[in-house]
């Protein structure tokens, strides 16, 4: 697992080590990357259910203002350290050990780009989303990774069910804000 591109480009990522680790691979990483490239320059990035932080960190390589990274295992949250301390991209970032319900009840945000890559199959994502739609800028845009048969809600928030990505047994799901909301 490597950065792709910016400043960071070509550094290795370590990564948690276990059966429920899952990292999104290169080509998922650069599809969705190609998807919100326009997004990414100046944005505040919250990486959501963080792992190793490497869509946080590709955010930041390609020129994102700043990234929060959160996860709810401890040794995630040291794996991302260790990876953005690699990249020399610390400075630019904030790690939070704790659940993503607890983080989104608090008063984090607004961001611009939020990345959400939950454990598959666990259902998680319906009631995060409407959570973190409320932390979101005017503009935000809310990227998930989940399993290819797994069914998002259409709507979460103001924002709705924009477009989504299949790539094997694996979908990306984006969501904009909705027409004529505030």
């Amino acid at each position: 697992m490597r950065v792709i591109t910016g400043s960071a480009r070509g550094r290795k990522l370590t990564t948690l080590e276990g059966l429920d680790v899952r990292p999104t691979t290169d080509k998922v990483k650069e599809s969705l990357f190609n998807i919100v490239q326009f997004d990414v320059p100046d944005s505040r990035v919250l990486d959501l259910f963080a792992g190793s932080g490497q869509l946080g960190i590709e955010a930041l390589s390609r020129g994102a203002a700043s990234a929060v990274f959160v996860d709810s295992s401890a040794r995630a949250i040291q794996v991302v350290g260790d990876n953005l301390e690699h990249t020399g991209l610390l400075d630019r970032a904030s790690l939070k050990h704790m659940g993503a319900q607890q983080f989104l009840s608090g008063s984090a945000g607004p961001f611009d780009l939020a990345f959400l890559d939950p454990p598959y199959r666990k259902q998680i994502l319906p009631q995060i989303l409407p959570l973190l739609a409320d932390k979101m800028s005017e503009d935000g845009v809310m990227v998930c990774e989940t399993a290819a048969e797994e069914t998002l809600p259409e709507t979460a928030g103001n924002f709705a069910l924009a477009r989504e990505y299949r790539y094997g047994k694996i979908k990306l799901s984006v969501y904009r804000k909705r027409e004529g909301t505030d």
